[in-house]
């Protein structure tokens, strides 16, 4: 494992602070490195392995699509995207879908869908978009463009221009920022990197209704808390509000690389032939894994698993929290929460992950649980206990 680190670090872009860890397999919520040690996961490669390692229903809708056809570029139609096109429409609410290979660039197109409505509608290419502050949307130059977070900015500007940034939850902030030229305000219903923080239903409603009363489009990236993370298939669901576009990625193939956006139908017009596009985007394969996806979440009743641990989650989060001083909040939802504490979590993380719980942070002082969806309550029991020691 030391030797394939030093190889990885000698060929590898040192863009990453990686755990001196080699995973070599998984089996359901486990993972094992080279020499066999065992860790449960609570981290799910940051949100994406919602059915868990080694799921046969899953790998075996995969070595079909491999045996039978694996790419044919957006010039034809294929079976897979078609089907997986439908379940996501029907999941999510919306009309259109058009398939990425990643969340970054499902907020690439999104972006360029919103600006192309704002150009349809009044001729003109001057759009502004409105984003939030503590946010995070990728790393592309796009999704860089709307991430809150002037760290991860400061070294790629000048961006894209037209983006202003409001305060998350604070609705009169928003406000503010509007004018005639807004097209569109962007916003996760849970700031995953920026520190699990919901947003209040004050606010995305709020914002819903300033979007119908100035006909600016709403964009709610679904990355992270989407794909039935937080109980709901989308987390903005449980707001009872209709986004305009929605940008989701990670669990939706549950390990294979893709993402999309979806939009209303009315809004994905503007797009005409030509307007975007995409080589890999929709390729069989990875739309094959979407639609087993869908099928498994149905067949295995994985929202309310979901709901039903995620409380149990919640509780015993609650009751660590309660006990150790040095915990100043417990926030979250479903199998999306977080633990904030008054100093840097890297030790406690570090000391979970000796002790085999993988946990990972979001930001420097909070650490982020993101279990696979199928996780039960005998595993958190086994995590709290892991956690309580490193704590202590």
């Amino acid at each position: 494992m030391k030797n394939l680190i030093q190889t990885a670090d000698s060929y590898l872009m040192q863009t990453y602070k990686r755990f001196q860890i080699v995973l070599d397999k998984g089996q359901g919520v486990y993972l094992y490195d080279l020499n066999g040690k065992k860790y449960l996961d609570f981290a799910s490669g940051i949100g994406v392995y919602s059915l868990g390692y080694g799921n046969k229903e899953y790998n075996e809708a995969l070595k079909n699509q491999i045996d039978k056809l694996l790419h044919t570029s957006n010039l034809f139609y294929n079976s897979p995207a078609t089907k997986a096109a439908e379940k996501l429409a029907k999941a999510s609410y919306m009309e259109r879908v058009f398939f990425t290979n990643s969340g970054a660039e499902a907020v690439e197109g999104a972006i360029k869908l919103a600006r192309k409505h704002y150009y349809n509608k009044y001729g003109k290419a001057d759009s502004e978009i409105i984003a939030m502050e503590s946010s995070f949307h990728g790393r592309t130059m796009g999704a860089l463009s709307i991430t809150g977070t002037k760290k991860y900015r400061e070294a790629f500007e000048p961006l894209i221009g037209g983006v202003k940034f409001a305060k998350f939850n604070d609705l009169e902030s928003v406000i503010s920022l509007v004018n005639e030229k807004t097209c569109a305000i962007v916003m996760e219903p849970i700031q995953g990197e920026g520190g699990l923080h919901p947003a209040t239903e004050e606010f995305i409603v709020g914002i819903r209704k300033l979007c119908d009363e100035k006909g600016i489009l709403l964009i709610v990236d679904e990355i992270q808390c989407g794909m039935g993370r937080t109980g709901t298939m989308f987390a903005y669901m449980q707001y009872n509000i209709k986004p305009d576009i929605i940008t989701c990625a990670k669990a939706l193939g549950c390990g294979v690389p893709v993402g999309a956006f979806a939009a209303r139908e009315e809004v994905a017009g503007a797009f005409t032939y030509g307007d975007h596009g995409t080589t890999y985007g929709g390729n069989p394969f990875a739309t094959a894994a979407v639609s087993k996806v869908f099928d498994i979440y149905e067949d295995e009743n994985i929202l309310s698993h979901v709901k039903e641990i995620g409380l149990y989650l919640s509780f015993k989060l609650d009751e660590l929290a309660k006990k150790h001083q040095c915990i100043i909040e417990h926030r979250g939802r479903g199998l999306m929460q977080g633990l904030e504490f008054d100093h840097p979590v890297a030790d406690i993380i570090s000391k979970a992950m000796d002790k085999g719980l993988i946990i990972i942070s979001a930001g420097s002082n909070v650490i982020r649980f993101l279990p696979p969806l199928v996780v039960d309550k005998e595993h958190v029991d086994v995590m709290i206990d892991i956690l309580e020691q490193s704590i202590t």
